[in-house]
């Protein structure tokens, strides 16, 4: 059996859920969100408790079992906690700020980039080089986090560019046969 499906979810107090033949709901304090089920996997409520099942022990019903809790899981986790990814900006004139819906960030290019923030997703800049993306669904906190993150994606030799708040880089050295500077 599936270690990540057999473990039951404990549903905290103050948290809705609606279990549907072919869907989840989840209704909390921070939203509502729906995770689908795949065929073959059945989901309950026993208790304070949400238990999933697999009708039979094929390849692709044993995946779907820990694909359906943690999908589960992370939805349960969003409308009562949410989830935040922090980005920091490195680089010499390198800042962002945010204006009506949107996010500007310089990066050295010829012009500043204008990110439209996506519905659900809350962006702050809480520095100039420190945004913080925060929202209920998990893949598209790190989705848009990844999207920004992208613009800029730090150089190996200078570790200029947007980088995840604590990530730690592998700095490369100059090439050998290269002189002065």
């Amino acid at each position: 059996m599936s270690r990540v499906g057999k473990k039951p979810i404990a549903v905290p107090a103050g948290v809705k859920v609606t279990v549907h033949p072919d869907r989840i709901e989840f209704e909390g304090k921070k939203g509502k969100l729906s995770t689908p089920l795949q065929p073959g996997i059945t989901a309950a409520l026993e208790g304070s408790s949400l238990v999933l099942s697999r009708a039979d022990d094929s390849k692709t019903s044993r995946a779907n079992h820990g694909l359906g809790r943690a999908l589960a899981h992370n939805a349960l986790v969003g409308v009562t906690e949410g989830y935040v990814k922090q980005l920091e900006i490195v680089g010499v004139g390198y800042k962002a700020k945010l204006d009506k819906g949107k996010l500007e960030i310089s990066l050295g290019y010829s012009r500043p980039i204008v990110y439209d923030i996506p519905a659900g997703i809350e962006i702050t800049a809480e520095k100039p080089t420190l945004l913080t993306v925060k929202g209920i669904d998990r893949q598209k906190v790190g989705q848009v986090a990844d999207d920004i993150k992208s613009l800029r994606i730090p150089d190996p030799y200078k570790q200029k560019g947007v980088r995840y708040l604590g990530e730690r880089l592998i700095k490369k050295e100059r090439k050998a046969g290269v002189t002065g500077a």
